[in-house]
């Protein structure tokens, strides 16, 4: 039986009628899928002990007259048990919408009626083998950096003894086990997702995906497509808010979203459902909702920028991330601790000291980027610097005196090259907004993933 979802995916069909059975094979077949039928629950769990599968389509009723749908609930709840990640439609009759909807509560993903339209079946068993494949996709993506995180950012941004830290790190240990929704306020660059990783490890829903959603990178137009999923209009897929199921859900950049926009998130989270867009079925939304700003905490309480029932629902918990330049001997810590990192991915000495005049210089820094810019900074020292120790003029520092044209960090007036005048541009609009890469991005006309790929592109 073939793994490989990309090539041919895996249904188990559990119905114990031969004949539907027969003629769902045929028709997922047809659709380029494998088809694999179980007469009833026993068979099912059999198989699934066996072979992994994309989807799983399953009856509610097996034995002679019932209609209850007992039966096929008991199956679920033993499909999930065995595999959390498991996408399962259920099939009903007409008459049982109401057993199809206390399925979904239970974990279904969807479901379809007796008698069925080909054209429906067909698209509902494809939409859940793309839920199934973005489930394992975020599955994966946590797996592999796992270990990333761990070592190298979070508890990099753990480190430090300051006052503040000591005070956030106790509020994620008492928070993260809860199911509380958590509102983290920082800077830009201060470590807020990894706060939310951090919640998220310590919670029951660890197992679970951790699913990040840039709210400032959505166009409006596409916000309720990719959170609450589409239907029809060869667009079928779920959204991130299905994605997120079992585990958390983490809303970057939330104080930017529009307010016509916040309507529709609260009520997907005062309901704990969402429709997806051209779909007439709610999904369940079974995740948590840890949520983050880099606005200041009076604009973000002003009504006119923020709901306040919203901003409610958001902040059970509030947590500040506090700014690298406030945090004192922790800057020196963090230096050595992403200067150590650098040099042994780009293979230089490890135990290559960092000189006191360069940890004061560091420790003057105003640090506008706060840690995201120290990691850079430290990243650029390790390749560039030669001498037998990291000294002050290795690296940019804000308050350093500005470059010369020579460096390259700026050009010229008179300079036509369209790279360096770009770069200098991204620079001025970084500067001006105080490393603030949303209103930065506004001011160049551009989305903030658009900006992050030139920063990337000119090492920025």
């Amino acid at each position: 039986m073939t793994k490989d979802a990309s090539v041919r995916p895996v249904i188990l069909v559990v119905d114990d009628d031969p004949d539907i059975l027969q003629s769902v094979r045929v028709l997922l077949s047809r659709e380029g899928m494998e088809p694999h039928g179980a007469s009833g629950p026993a068979a099912a769990l059999k198989l699934l002990g066996e072979h992994s599968f994309d989807a799983v389509l399953l009856d509610l009723n097996f034995s002679r007259g019932a209609t209850s749908g007992d039966e096929g609930l008991s199956c679920l709840q033993d499909i999930l048990a065995h595999d959390p990640d498991a996408v399962v439609v259920v099939i009903t009759g007409h008459s049982g919408i109401n057993i199809a909807v206390s399925a979904m509560r239970a974990g279904a993903s969807d479901f379809v009626t007796k008698p069925w339209s080909n054209e429906r079946l067909a698209t509902t068993v494809a939409t859940a083998v793309e839920l199934r494949r973005r489930r394992r996709q975020a599955r994966a993506f946590q797996a592999e950096n796992t270990a990333l995180v761990q070592d190298a950012y979070q508890e990099a941004m753990l480190l430090g003894s300051c006052p503040a830290m000591s005070r956030l790190r106790g509020l994620i240990a008492k928070a993260g086990p809860t199911e509380a929704n958590v509102l983290v306020l920082g800077e830009h660059g201060s470590g807020k997702e990894l706060v939310a990783r951090a919640l998220h490890q310590a919670s029951p829903r660890a197992p679970g995906p951790f699913i990040p959603v840039d709210l400032a990178a959505l166009a409006e137009a596409n916000f309720e497509a990719e959170l609450f999923g589409q239907r029809g209009g060869g667009e079928d897929r779920p959204g991130r808010l299905a994605a997120a199921h079992g585990g958390t859900l983490f809303l970057d950049e939330v104080g930017h979203l529009p307010l016509a926009l916040q309507v529709k998130l609260l009520s997907a989270i005062e309901r704990r459902q969402v429709t997806p867009v051209g779909g007439d079925t709610p999904v369940p939304l079974n995740a948590r909702i840890i949520a983050a700003t880099n606005l200041p905490r009076p604009q973000l309480y002003s009504e006119s920028v923020f709901r306040a029932d919203l901003l409610y629902r958001l902040n059970t918990v509030e947590l500040i991330v506090p700014p690298l330049r406030e945090r004192g001997d922790d800057i020196v810590e963090l230096a050595r601790h992403y200067l150590k990192l650098y040099a042994r991915r780009y293979g230089r000495p490890e135990k290559k000291p960092l000189s006191d005049a360069a940890g004061l210089a560091l420790k003057a820094d105003a640090w506008p980027g706060n840690v995201r810019a120290l990691r850079h900074a430290m990243e650029r020292a390790v390749i560039l610097s030669e001498g037998a120790s990291y000294a002050a003029e290795d690296f940019v520092l804000s308050r350093a005196p500005a470059p010369s044209r020579r460096s390259g960090f700026a050009a010229p007036t008179d300079d036509l090259n369209l790279e360096r005048a770009e770069k200098a541009k991204i620079v001025q609009a970084l500067q001006k907004h105080h490393y603030n890469v949303s209103h930065a991005a506004r001011d160049l006309g551009l989305t903030r993933a658009a900006l992050y790929r030139r920063m990337d592109k000119h090492g920025l």
